[in-house]
Parts: C-alpha cells; structure tokens; sequence
C-alpha cells in the first residue's frame, strides 16, 4: 500500500480530526473548497502524505500548470492529492484530506484512506460539501449531514434532508462507508447553496460549513473572515436582484417556502433558471453593463 502514497514527514498526533474535501465532486458556491482553504491558511498547514499521481490521476484531464518565464520553462507544477497536517486556534491537530479527486482505482485510494486514518490515530471524520438548493440568500444557510450506519447518531447534531435519494457518488461517499466499517466515527456535512448563485463562490456557504464542523468536532476554528466575504457577497447579490422585479419576486417566495417548512421544494419553473441568473450574476461581479 506504501507505494501509492509517499510519506513527508511523522509528527507526533494526538487523536486529529480529518476533514475530506476533494475536488471535482459536487460544491456549489466553492463551498467545500474555500472552508478547507481558510481553515489550512490559519495557522498553515504543512504536507504529510501525497498520493501517486500517476497512478490515481488523468493527467491529459487535468493536465500539470507551466510556468515559462521570457520563453524560458522554469517549473511544471503537477496536480497533486494529499493529507495535510494543521491545527485549530488552540493548537489541536486536523488533518485535511485535499486535492483532485481520484480519475482510477477508487477502492485502492479509500483503502490508503482508511489506513492513514487509523495509522494517525483520527478520532472522527467530517466531510465538506455543498449542493445547490430552493434557498434565498437572505436567510442563514443551511447544513443537512450524512452518516455510515455506525455513525447514524451523529446527524442528530446537523440534520438530514428526509427520504431516500439515489444519486451519483463522489469518492467521498466511498472513503465514509468505508470508515465506517472500519470504526472511525464519520459523517459528512453539505451546505444549502441558493441556486441561482451557485456557479460563483458563496462565502456564507463556507463559514456555515466551517461553524458546523467546529460543532460536530469541538475544534476552536474561527469563520469570522469568510462571513465578512458573505456580507459583501450579500450586497452585491441584494443590489443586483433588487434592478430585477422577476428576481425580487423569486427571492420573496424562496423565503416564504425555507420559512414555512424545511425542505418545501419550490418549481424551479416557476422562476429563472440556476444558469440564467448564475450567468446575470457572474457579469455583475465582474462589473460588466446590463
């Protein structure tokens, strides 16, 4: 098994928390992705285990980055799957699991998983991501939680979203029921993203995802600069719906449906589409004329 990952370096842990957060699976609003990258700046975290990338990876898909300098090529900066080492504001270990998800070999990536995670001792799993919903960005967002069997008793802290999905699995859906067999407790938490601005990043998704794993976890883990992102992600979004009476009048009934009922699924016909408006969003932050 060593040979598909390479180990950096061997600190001394004490029962680290390991939170999952692939790329290439689903998060809206770069939910996922911009959580785990404030939590590893603060204090930084430094590079325990990198999987071999030519083993797990399409590199044609998601080709190395060059840098040529005066037509000179100085560095090939090549995709890379890893285990980093970091800590929360009072000095416990976290362990984040980042990068591309795997092209190849899943079962082999989730049995490297496991092994690391009882190697290192972890003493709970959280996974991070965020899916777009029937949401207003004008009301806090929203976590839902999933669980292996053996950690069913942990959603209790989050909540579900109720009744039986049957839907494409990231790898992350593999490595939590595979920690789950092998006794590590583990669940994952997904945020609620409002549809229509979920091909941009949405800060508020992100400090949601960072307060709940702080609940779940006990760690100390500070959110307070991703909610300043929020408010001045809101203003902007509020300024631009507000130009728009079709948009005003969709944001009034998504709020009526999240306050009368949790999970009261909305028409999506009945209001512009996730693309259309995405789309009109995306040309207001980069301040183009309507």
């Amino acid at each position: 098994m060593s040979e598909l990952f390479e180990v950096h370096t061997s600190p001394v842990l004490s029962a680290p928390v390991l939170v999952v957060a692939l790329e290439g699976w689903i998060d809206a609003g770069l939910g996922a992705a911009n959580a785990v990258a404030s939590l590893s700046a603060h204090p930084p975290a430094v590079d325990l285990v990198t999987f071999d990338s030519d083993h797990f990876l399409d590199l044609r898909a998601r080709r190395p980055m060059v840098r040529i300098v005066d037509g000179v090529t100085t560095a090939l900066e090549w995709p890379r799957t890893q285990l980093r080492h970091g800590r929360d504001q009072r000095g416990a270990d976290v362990l984040f699991l980042v990068g591309p998800e795997p092209d190849y070999h899943w079962r082999q990536f989730v049995e490297a998983v496991v092994q690391l995670a009882l190697r290192y001792g972890v003493r709970l799993v959280v996974g991070l991501g965020a899916f777009p919903a029937a949401a207003p960005h004008t009301r806090p967002v929203r976590l839902a939680a999933t669980a292996p069997p053996s950690s069913a008793e942990l959603l209790a802290q989050i909540g579900v979203v109720q009744g039986q999905l049957e839907v494409p699995a990231g790898v992350s859906s593999a490595i939590e029921i595979a920690l789950g067999e092998a006794g590590v407790p583990t669940l994952s938490l997904w945020a609620r993203v409002p549809h229509y601005v979920s091909a941009m990043p949405f800060p508020m998704a992100s400090a949601a995802l960072v307060d709940g794993l702080a609940a779940v976890s006990g760690l100390q883990l500070d959110s307070s600069s991703l909610r300043a992102a929020g408010d001045r992600a809101r203003s902007q979004v509020d300024e631009l719906i507000a130009g728009n009476p079709e948009h005003v009048a969709m944001v009034a009934k998504l709020e009526e449906a999240i306050d009368s009922s949790e999970g009261n699924a909305l028409g999506l016909e009945e209001v512009p589409s996730a693309d259309e408006l995405a789309a009109e969003l995306e040309r207001f932050l980069r301040g183009e004329e309507h």
